[in-house]
């Protein structure tokens, strides 16, 4: 008999637990660029400051760390300029690329 197993049980899913270096904060990044919904982007760089050390990143970014928690939770609408702040301190850079490749 198969021992059945609740949902309430799992664990939790948390992906600053995931994101040990710059390769999967980058690749990480690059799957939430996708879906091209500017709050997802803020939770995923608010996720991976966190993991990164919030207060580090702040430090490292020049913004105060209230100010980073309120424009990098979830929903939220940072201006680019806090996004390009935020990416230099986690050490990454977001990187445009055509939509269509141009067939020869």
């Amino acid at each position: 008999m198969t021992k059945k197993i609740k949902i309430a049980d799992l664990p939790e899913f948390d992906m600053t637990e995931h994101l040990p270096d710059a390769q999967a904060i980058a690749e990480y990044l690059t799957v939430v660029l996708e879906e091209d919904d500017p709050a997802a982007l803020a939770d995923a760089l608010g996720t991976i400051a966190r993991a990164q050390g919030m207060s580090d990143i702040a430090k490292s970014s020049g913004i105060t760390r209230e100010a980073l928690y309120k424009a990098l939770r979830p929903n939220a609408s940072p201006r680019f300029e806090t996004i390009s702040k935020v990416c230099a301190a986690l050490g990454v850079r977001l990187v445009a690329q055509p939509i269509h490749a141009h067939s020869a």
